[in-house]
This record gives structure tokens, sequence and C-alpha cells, in this order.
């Protein structure tokens, strides 16, 4: 019989929110550059403004990824789905077998 255990997904709630804050950042960064009036999007916003938010975005992201989940929302625990594992006894460590020594063999 195993213990209830609940399912531990790769990502938290804080996780998926930097991940949409990192998605919202990156549209911005490209419609920065979109919007900007100089031929071939050649003034501050495509050329400065835009590229440093993809930027900002990607390391958002990748923060989003690389950050742990942490501990935001615990499962409830109570009486009812707290499951008891019997206590079994622990088996013994395995002993290796006593070999007597050998006197050594030499040969010429």
């Amino acid at each position: 019989m195993e213990p209830n255990t609940t399912p531990r997904f790769a990502f938290g709630p804080r996780n998926y929110r930097l991940m949409f804050i990192g998605l919202a950042v990156l549209a911005a960064g490209f419609i920065t550059m979109m919007l900007d009036s100089e031929d071939y999007g050649e003034g501050f916003l495509g050329i400065t403004l835009g590229p440093i938010l993809l930027a900002i975005g990607f390391v958002i992201e990748f923060w989003a990824i690389m950050t742990r989940p942490g501990n935001t929302a615990p499962a409830a625990l109570d009486a009812t789905t707290t499951t008891t594992v019997p206590s079994q006894p622990v088996p013994a460590a395995p002993v290796a077998p006593v070999v007597p020594p050998q006197a050594p063999t030499y040969k010429r």
C-alpha cells in the first residue's frame, strides 16, 4: 500500500506568472519595434528600445523556467486525507561472507 501523495508538477503558479509576464514583455518589444516611424525601423524604438525589451523578456522567460516552484499551495492534510502506513521492521543490511585468510602461493 503506497502512502497518499499528491502529484507534483514541474512548474508552480509563480513560474506560470513569470512566464506570462515574460511573454507580455516580449510582445511589447516586438510591437515597439513595429511602431518605429523611421525608414526600415532605424529609429530609437526599432534599434534601441525594442531589442532591450526583447532581451529583458528572454531573461524573464529563462528565470521563469529555471526558478524552483515554491510551496505556495501546500496540500490540505486532515484526518480524511491522511493515510498511515503500518510500521514494518527495517531489514538488516546484508553481511558479506567471511573468507578465512589463505597463505600466499608463490610460483618460481
